[in-house]
């Protein structure tokens, strides 16, 4: 293994001016996703009451569509942040549930009111103005929770 100094190892990058060489077509959507939780005191059992997501992804073409694909995106990163578990074998590495029988997800009923909106990003430069929406639910659900439960319980 390589040695490390004592005061650490710093790495600074500046993506400025790459960023700002991309076409607007080529950048990101953005999304800001926002959770109200219930924690059951005595026995730690977090319930989802509400969630929210609002996003920034270019023109919407289908609505119905991308909110569809931006709910089950936050409903999958509910699952991520409750349910889902990888426990491995210590001695072979292997799952010990490799199957989806014991595998939890959330349902609708784990979601009682969950809601995605956008933004209108238009692009100028760009008469189409499409950005991506396949992940973009997932990526801060899961966050939102974790932070939810920490704001109603001070652990994190």
């Amino acid at each position: 293994a390589p040695d490390i100094p004592p005061e650490g190892i710093t790495v600074r990058s500046d993506t400025t001016e790459a960023i700002g060489a991309l076409a607007r077509k080529e950048r990101h959507t953005f999304g800001a996703q926002f959770a109200e939780v219930a924690v059951d005191t005595a026995t730690g059992e977090v319930r989802v009451r509400r969630m929210l997501g609002i996003f920034a992804a270019g023109r919407i073409v289908n609505p119905l569509s991308a909110r569809n694909q931006l709910v089950g995106g936050m409903t999958w990163g509910i699952s991520m942040a409750l349910h889902e578990e990888a426990v491995r074998d210590r001695n072979t590495g292997r799952h010990y549930a490799p199957d989806l029988a014991g595998y939890h997800v959330a349902t609708h009923a784990d979601v009682p009111d969950i809601e995605a909106d956008w933004v209108d990003d238009p692009d100028p430069d760009d008469p189409v103005g499409i950005k991506g929406i396949g992940e973009v639910g997932i990526v801060g659900a899961a966050a939102a929770v974790a932070n939810a439960v920490w704001h109603a319980t001070g652990v994190r």
